[in-house]
């Protein structure tokens, strides 16, 4: 059988492997980098290797030794996408089995596209400065040189040294996190070693840092669980973030493990970052990165822990083997996080989480009409193509469709259950194909089921679910839309409503959306969207009776934009447009930008088409304050040439 080989990494990883790395950092506010070593311990494959090949993207190397040898080393030509393999030259070809270790010593520079240096009037309390990096999907080589591929999993230490206090994906050796802010030190001013631990094996991916004048509040310990978890904000946000998900985070904890195996990482901590992090989450080991924007006021928007929870199994547990198969870690995540939803409220829920994933997922069919491959939910990527261009929500929402598919046809929960569990089981810790997940499913039922089973198995059509493209998922799912029939209902009246030029007669008070929550309002918003464009005093009267207009829930107003630009040619489009622009670059007397790409490209995309020139003009003038990776996309999507 052929080895599925990674094609967005010039390593040698199937040679010899990288097991371990240990860092050590110095975080320099003023230059903006970070400078200090990485020190690999290699576990070598095969006879006859005679270089070590790691990944490296805009890396200044300064050194490299080997087994405490200075060692020859040059870096490759750069390639736009996958940086300069970084090729260390062994004193002579070590033996199979045997291990290794090799230190580059190096800092990164200001092109890394895994690191946001923020100034301190970036941040919430403008006091001091701020870092964090986001290494999905191949940014790790900007941060440190690794063998930047999923196939390979790693323990990883580091001692870190900064004037500010520092967060990894890993747990804290010293000094402790319930302990005094910067160990005692005075923050800003003293520099404090922080050293960190991480001892389950993790893709390079999932490696992270932060730092910043952060503070910590645990939640409440759940008794018989070894486990810990808490939340980490800047001081101004702390009280705000910890009532947010204090309530829920340990319950998704309690509940997932009721399904699946106990969770293997000892520390289960959040960290909600400035604005500019260009995700909802990220699901870094030991610590999940949040944006901001979910801090809601009404907890509704909480699910994003779920998922990035669920992720502790599926991603960081069983990991995909490379982008090609980045589906099985998110659409296995978004099945479970929605899962979560109906073991801890109702299976309503879980039925209204994929309504509105269904939106997402057909505007991101649609986007890639013309760019067709993305639109499978198993794509080949070319060698050093960029998998930042299939990102949006179709592994995401398809992939969780095509395991509700399988549940329902196998026969329901209690059928699939177990066989989840196993999956888990069986490839903790492993790094793995679609074709090893779709061998494992069959020979599970066929164990548990036999025939009758493997004969519904069969009646997947696994090449459309994998392959196929176009705007439909290949079968229509079915679900409960009892949680969305009232924001369908007030839609329709509205709808009805366009002929009616008096607004004073219009038949909507500001009651009628009372019971709503902020999930409601979005569903009534996307349904809306499957209108004709309404008028622009039907719109204004809308925004501003509901508060869509101006709700500092940032979910609900991205909707009501996405609802006046709709038709790029109408007279709303063009009443709005600039109002939008000034949303998503901070320009709306908030002083705070719309960094998450969930917000920021559909928005600008929609205002390109209405005002080109006035959207490219705002953008320029606050494209740095957004993170790299947004600012990469935002640029392709505007067709920008910088």
């Amino acid at each position: 059988m052929a080895v599925d080989i990674d094609p967005i990494t010039q390593t040698n990883y199937t040679q010899i492997t990288t097991t371990h790395v240990h860092l050590d950092w110095t975080v320099d506010f003023e230059a903006k980098r970070v400078v200090g070593s990485a020190t690999h311990t290699l576990e070598v494959k095969e006879d006859g290797v005679k270089q070590v090949i790691l990944d490296a993207f805009a890396l200044e190397i300064e050194k490299v030794e080997v087994e405490g040898g200075v060692a020859k080393y040059e870096l490759g030509p750069s390639h736009p996408v996958m940086g300069s393999a970084l090729i260390i030259t062994l004193p002579s070809p070590p033996p199979a089995g045997s291990t290794i270790k090799t230190t580059i010593w190096y800092h990164t520079t200001e092109r890394s596209t895994a690191l946001q240096f923020l100034d301190k009037e970036q941040t919430q309390g403008n006091k001091f400065p701020y870092l964090f990096s986001q290494c999905q999907p191949i940014y790790a080589r900007s941060l440190l040189p690794v063998q930047d591929t999923s196939a390979v999993k790693i323990t990883y230490s580091a001692n870190v040294k900064s004037v500010l206090p520092v967060l990894l994906s890993a747990v804290r050796v010293s000094p402790p996190s319930d302990g005094p802010a910067h160990g005692g030190k005075v923050v800003g001013k003293d520099v404090v070693t922080y050293v960190y631990e991480q001892t389950v094996p993790i893709p390079s991916y999932l490696i992270a840092i932060a730092a910043g004048n952060v503070v910590y509040r645990g939640f409440h310990k759940v008794p018989g669980k070894t486990w810990t978890s808490g939340i980490w904000a800047e001081p101004e946000l702390i009280d705000a973030a910890y009532w947010e998900f204090s309530e829920d985070t340990t319950k998704f904890m309690e509940k997932v493990e009721e399904i699946l195996p106990p969770y293997r990482f000892k520390v289960y901590d959040l960290l909600v970052l400035p604005p500019s992090f260009p995700f909802g989450g990220m699901e870094n080991a030991c610590l999940s990165f949040l944006t901001p924007t979910l801090l809601a006021g009404d907890r509704t928007l909480v699910d994003v822990v779920a998922h990035e929870l669920s992720h502790s199994w599926f991603g960081n547990g069983v990991t995909q083997a490379h982008a090609t198969h980045f589906w099985l870690n998110e659409g296995w995540t978004t099945w479970m996080e929605r899962l979560l939803l109906a073991k801890l409220h109702t299976p309503a829920e879980r039925d209204f989480s994929y309504l509105i994933g269904l939106k997402s997922l057909e505007d991101a069919l649609k986007m890639y009409e013309k760019q067709t491959k993305y639109q499978r939910l198993v794509i080949e990527f070319e060698k050093g193509e960029d998998p930042d261009d299939a990102y949006l929500r179709v592994p995401y929402d398809k992939g969780a469709n095509l395991i509700l598919h399988i549940e329902r046809t196998l026969g329901g929960l209690d059928v699939f259950l177990p066989y989840v569990n196993d999956y888990v089981n069986t490839f903790m810790g492993k790094s793995i194909t679609t074709q090893e997940w779709k061998d494992h499913l069959y020979a599970y039922y066929n164990k548990h089921g036999g025939s009758e089973k493997i004969k519904l198995l069969d009646s997947i059509d696994w090449n459309a679910w994998f392959y196929g493209e176009g705007l439909l998922l290949p079968v229509k799912l079915e679900y409960d839309t009892s949680l969305a029939e009232a924001a369908y209902a007030l839609a329709d009246r509205w709808n009805a409503s366009r002929s009616t030029t008096d607004l004073t007669k219009l038949d909507f008070e500001t009651s009628d959306v009372d019971n709503f929550n902020s999930n409601q309002k979005c569903i009534f918003l996307e349904c809306l969207q499957n209108f004709p464009s309404l008028p622009t005093s039907h719109l204004t009267h809308l925004g501003t009776l509901y508060h869509l207009s101006n709700t500092p829930n940032v979910e609900i107003r991205y909707r009501f934009y996405a609802l006046a630009l709709l038709d790029t040619s109408s007279d709303a489009a063009k009443h709005f447009v600039a109002e939008a622009i000034k949303w998503v670059v901070g320009e709306d007397g908030t002083g705070i930008i719309k960094g998450r790409m969930k917000f920021c490209r559909p928005i600008l995309r929609a205002t390109f088409a209405v005002d080109k020139d006035g959207t490219v003009e705002t953008y320029r003038k606050h494209r740095s304050a957004f993170h790299p990776i947004a600012q990469k996309t935002v640029d392709k999507d505007l067709g920008l040439v910088l």
